[in-house]
């Protein structure tokens, strides 16, 4: 399911739309992995395939792709991983029907942590994600379905959202590509919001090149959506283009004091295997203070973001708490003790750490910033023992990103013994996306050798 495959073989008449969604279609009905909540109507994927135009005027022409649950799908319900929420959507979300417009076939919806509060896949009442290297270790989430629906090979990318690493978690633990768009970049209209000043729409693809490709048909400025920004665009300089070359590149890591494995000493091994690829690839790896990340961190639970998730769902929580997984629950609920000097308390402190963040890039001459996706990977019985401690260790390298406004791309370097996937993540300036893809790519290929996982098939 590579996206430049797909389109080769249709130009040259080797595959049809018409087969794959058949292929799609068989794949899923033996599924086991509850990575779908709803599926359309096998007849309608077929009618879209028929009525394509062709893959000189559709960049996606016959690309099947799933959606997050909480992206609206015309005349489909939008869930967000709650039965008792859920609605039928009268239009597309914006990015959908970008997609659509470039040919890409809509398949389904995908399962998710409830009102995307979660980064395990475990909080959901349709049924735990598992990941599709171990069935007994965690998907990862929130956006835990479009991570096995890619990973599995049912659809080429799917949407997910990404707040605190919802996209980038799950696309690291199932061996994929998660690329996290700069805030602003794609337009969240129609995406039940999680903590909306914070929201992007993620990518989960089987490579850098891949996830591009369909940002580059999704991003651009939406006059519906109030945190659209004008003055973001994929169109860089030619250097960013081809990705510079990567000798050239100067990559930042994380302070070996600040590093957190949580006792893990694989999740360790197989860091600083990949750190030690990155500096045979680029010109220079450079050690940096990790505070300012690690600050930032602590402001997004530990602070009124989690009253803007209240406020996301306040009604619905209100009425109708008892439907609501307790979990997720006691999360929102938590949005109440914070007050408006709170806030604004945390607004000013905010300002002060990305000034930080960005002297700390400035000082080091940084092009990117390389930490691990996450420090460890839990099995789904050791989740459902500590479903806070344990999903709280998993954002250790994702709460803050969204909060500094950076760019970030997962990609996969390795695989632990157990077979669950292990990743680095590339974080940039906000609008270098295609910067950080394209390097992306070209590490996963440097990195390659540490064993990168194969989806099961």
């Amino acid at each position: 399911m590579d996206i430049n495959e797909l389109q080769q073989q249709y130009r040259t008449g080797e595959r049809t739309p018409a087969e794959t969604v058949t292929e799609v279609f068989d794949h899923i009905e033996t599924d086991e992995t509850n990575a779908w909540i709803s599926v359309r109507p096998e007849s309608a994927v077929r009618s879209d395939a028929k009525n394509l135009a062709s893959p000189a005027e559709q960049p996606l022409y016959g690309v099947p792709f799933a959606v997050k649950d909480n992206i609206d799908c015309a005349g489909m319900d939008t869930t967000a991983g709650c039965p008792a929420y859920a609605y039928e959507a009268e239009a597309d979300a914006t990015v959908v029907s970008k997609l659509v417009d470039a040919g890409a076939l809509l398949i389904g919806k995908t399962n998710l942590d409830q009102f995307a509060s979660g980064l395990v896949g475990t909080r959901t009442p349709y049924g735990v994600c598992r990941n599709v290297h171990n069935t007994e270790y965690i998907s990862g989430g929130s956006s835990s379905g479009s991570a096995v629906a890619v990973g599995q090979g049912h659809v080429a990318f799917a949407l997910g959202t990404d707040t605190a690493g919802s996209g980038r978690i799950p696309a690291a633990f199932n061996g994929l590509v998660g690329l996290k768009p700069t805030r602003g970049m794609v337009s969240t209209t129609g995406v039940v919001p999680a903590c909306e000043s914070l929201d992007c729409v993620a990518i989960f693809a089987h490579s850098c090149r891949d996830a591009l490709r369909v940002e580059e048909v999704a991003a651009g400025f939406d006059p519906a959506d109030p945190y659209s920004r004008r003055e973001l665009s994929l169109t860089t300089t030619e250097g960013e283009r081809t990705g510079s070359e990567l000798s050239k590149l100067t990559v930042g890591v994380p302070d070996p004091t600040a590093l957190e494995f949580f006792g893990d000493d694989e999740a360790e091994a197989l860091y600083r295997d990949t750190v030690e690829t990155v500096r045979r690839a680029v010109g220079d790896v450079v050690t940096v203070d990790f505070e300012v990340f690690t600050k930032t961190a602590e402001l997004l639970y530990g602070g009124p973001w989690v009253a803007e998730r209240l406020s996301a769902v306040e009604t619905f929580v209100s009425e109708q708490p008892e439907t609501i997984h307790p979990v997720v629950r006691e999360i929102l609920t938590g949005g109440r003790e914070y007050s408006a000097t709170q806030t604004f308390d945390s607004l000013h402190t905010l300002k002060r750490l990305k000034r930080r963040r960005e002297k700390l890039f400035a000082t080091h001459d940084l092009d990117l910033l390389a930490t691990p996706t996450a420090g460890t990977i839990y099995t789904i019985e050791e989740v459902l023992e500590k479903p806070i401690k344990r999903n709280s260790t998993l954002g250790y390298y994702t709460d803050y990103v969204n909060l500094l406004d950076l760019a970030a791309v997962a990609i996969p370097t390795g695989e632990f013994d157990a077979g669950p996937g292990f990743g680095l993540t590339l974080l940039g300036e906000a609008g270098r996306d295609r910067f950080l893809a394209t390097v992306g790519d070209k590490l996963t290929s440097a990195t390659a050798n540490t064993g990168k996982p194969a989806a099961h098939q």
